[in-house]
C-alpha cells in the first residue's frame, strides 16, 4: 500500500473517533442567546452543506475504491479533503447547536445523528483501507467486497440526508414530527386498552396443569367462593378499564390540537423564552405514552395502586403540556392573563381542562 495512503487512512480513522468523542461530551453552557443571535449564527446550513459535501466525497471515495485501476493518490486527495474541511465542518455545525439556541432535544438529535454518520463512514473508511491493501498484494476484487462497499456507502448516504432534512425543517419541524411520533404511540396504547377484554385473561390449559388434580379433593362451596371472587375481580377490572378510557381518550386529544394551535405556529427565529417552552413540552409529550403504558401493564396485573398512580402521572403530565402554552406565542404566559386573552386553543384547553377534571375523580380521591 501507499506509505501517504496509509498515514491518510489512519488519520481519517483518528480523526472520525476523535470527533465522535466530541459529539458525547457534554458542553459547557454557553449562557441565553437572544434572537437576532440566533437567527444571525444558526448552524443549520453549515449542517445541511456538511452534510451534502460528505454524501458527495463518499459517492467518490467509494467508486475509486472498487473500480479499477486502484489510484492511491486519488483515494488519498479525498480522504484529505474529508480530513481537513468536509469533516470538521460537519461536526462544528453539530456542535454549535446547543439547548439555548435550537432545545436540548433538538441538540440530542443532531448528535446522534451526526455520530451515526461519522459511524457508518468510519465502516466505509475501513472497507477501503482493506481494498487498499489486497490491491497492494495485487489481488482482484471478489463481487462480495464490492457489495459491501457499496452498501456502508448506501447509510452513510441515507445518513447524510437526514441531516439534511432535519436541518431543512429546523426546530419547529422536528418538535412537531416528535409530537406526531408520540401521538401515535398514544393512540396505539389506548387502542390496545380499549381491545383488551379483562374476561380472556389467563391460560386455562396451565391452570388445569397447575391444579395436580386438586378440585377432585376440593369441596363445592370452595368452587362457589372462588367463582365468586373471580367474579367481582373481573367487574373491578371493567370499571378500571372503563375509567381509564374516560380519561385516555380526552388525553389522547392533546396532541393534534397542539400540533395545529401551537407547535405549527411557532415563531421564527425561536425566542430564548419559546425554546424553554418547547423543551418542557416535549417531555411533557413524551412521558404520556410512557404513563399509559405502564396503566395497562397496571391493568393487565390487576395491581390497582400502580393503576391509580400511573393515571395521575399521565393527567398530571397532560396539564403540564397544555399550560405551557395555553396562551398563544406572542401573548405572555401569566395566569392574570389567562382570563382576559387568548384564542380559541384557550378556550378550547378551558373546556378540556373541566372535561379531565370530571372524568378524573374516581383517581383523585
Amino acid at each position: 500500500m501507499s506509505q501517504i495512503l496509509q498515514v491518510v487512512l489512519k488519520t481519517t480513522l483518528a480523526l472520525i473517533e476523535q470527533f465522535q468523542v466530541s459529539l458525547t461530551t457534554t458542553q459547557p453552557n454557553p449562557g441565553p442567546v437572544t434572537s437576532e443571535e440566533n437567527q444571525n449564527s444558526d448552524p443549520l446550513p453549515l449542517l445541511s452543506i456538511s452534510s451534502t459535501a460528505l454524501k458527495s466525497h463518499v459517492t467518490k471515495l467509494s467508486l475509486l475504491a472498487i473500480n479499477s485501476p486502484f489510484t492511491p493518490s486519488a483515494v488519498a486527495k479525498t480522504l484529505s479533503t474529508l480530513n481537513e474541511s468536509v469533516l470538521p465542518s460537519l461536526v462544528t455545525a453539530a456542535l454549535l447547536i446547543t439547548p439555548e439556541s435550537h432545545t436540548r432535544a433538538f441538540q440530542s438529535e443532531i448528535r446522534v445523528l451526526t455520530g451515526t454518520a461519522l459511524k457508518e463512514l468510519s465502516l466505509l473508511v475501513k472497507e477501503v483501507q482493506l481494498i487498499a491493501e489486497e490491491k497492494a498484494d495485487k489481488r482482484s476484487l471478489e463481487q462480495a467486497e464490492k457489495d459491501a462497499v457499496t452498501a456502508v456507502t448506501g447509510r452513510v448516504w441515507d445518513a447524510c440526508d437526514v441531516l439534511v432534512d432535519v436541518a431543512a425543517k429546523g426546530v419547529v419541524g422536528f418538535v412537531v414530527r416528535r409530537a406526531q411520533e408520540y401521538r401515535d404511540l398514544v393512540r396505539d396504547a389506548v387502542e390496545e386498552i380499549e381491545e383488551w377484554d379483562p374476561d380472556e385473561e389467563g391460560d386455562e390449559f396451565f391452570d388445569d396443569l397447575l391444579d395436580n388434580g386438586d378440585e377432585y379433593e376440593a369441596g363445592s362451596g370452595d368452587d362457589e367462593d372462588e367463582g365468586s371472587d373471580d367474579g367481582e375481580s373481573s367487574a373491578a377490572l371493567h370499571a378500571r378499564k372503563k375509567s381509564a378510557l374516560r380519561i385516555l381518550k380526552p388525553i389522547a386529544q392533546i396532541y393534534p390540537a397542539l400540533i395545529a394551535n401551537r407547535l405549527e405556529r411557532v415563531p421564527v427565529p425561536l425566542a430564548p423564552s419559546n425554546i424553554g417552552i418547547l423543551d418542557s413540552m416535549l417531555k411533557s409529550l413524551q412521558q404520556i405514552p410512557d404513563h399509559i403504558d405502564e396503566v395497562a401493564g397496571a391493568l393487565y396485573e390487576a395491581d390497582f395502586d400502580k393503576f391509580t398512580r400511573q393515571l395521575r402521572k399521565t393527567k398530571e403530565s397532560a396539564f403540564n403540556a397544555i399550560e405551557l402554552v395555553v396562551l398563544p406565542w406572542d401573548l405572555k404566559q401569566t395566569a392574570n392573563d389567562q382570563e382576559n386573552q387568548g384564542d380559541k386553543f384557550t378556550a378550547w384547553s378551558k373546556t378540556w381542562t373541566k372535561v379531565i377534571e370530571e372524568v378524573s375523580k374516581s383517581i383523585d380521591v
